[in-house]
């Protein structure tokens, strides 16, 4: 099991700060597009998201796994893009699928004096997506994008 062995439990350790960089870069920069500049949730999101990919990749090359040499930067970008994209996918459906029951749920639990139900909803969604997707891109970043760490 990977998380019996040292080394793989600091990796997810790292991999898991890295992540949380990345979220509040994705969730900095989905509250900027939403409901600053008034972009459309699902394209908000999609921005955001990226720009965690990148801030993601960096750290995750760098700090995460910084034995990991054997192939080519282009090839491990390329392998994390690849595993991103699949990441969003899922994350922009189960984002969709919550996006209203978060939003009418939020206005059930906070008063509109506190937080709009609309932010409320849309980071309950966010945040539950990026939860699901740490899993999701830890284990297969590591056991494709950077499987030449031993």
């Amino acid at each position: 099991m990977i998380f019996k062995n040292d080394k793989e439990r600091r990796r997810f350790v790292r991999f898991a700060i890295v992540g949380t960089i990345g979220a509040v870069i994705d969730i900095g920069f989905f509250n900027l597009f939403a409901h600053i500049l008034a972009v459309p949730v699902l394209f908000s999101q999609g921005i955001s998201f990226s720009l965690a990919v990148i801030s993601n990749f960096i750290w995750n090359r760098y700090w995460t796994y910084p034995d990991s040499r054997q192939k080519s930067l282009s090839r491990q970008l390329f392998q994390f893009v690849v595993v991103s994209v699949a990441g969003l996918i899922v994350r922009t459906l189960i984002f969709d699928w919550l996006e209203q029951s978060l939003i009418w749920l939020s206005a059930q639990v906070f008063p509109e004096s506190i937080v709009s139900p609309v932010v409320a909803g849309h980071n309950l969604a966010l945040g539950t997506v990026i939860v699901v997707i740490l899993f999701w891109n830890f284990f297969i970043n590591r056991y494709w994008t950077f499987n030449d760490v031993k």
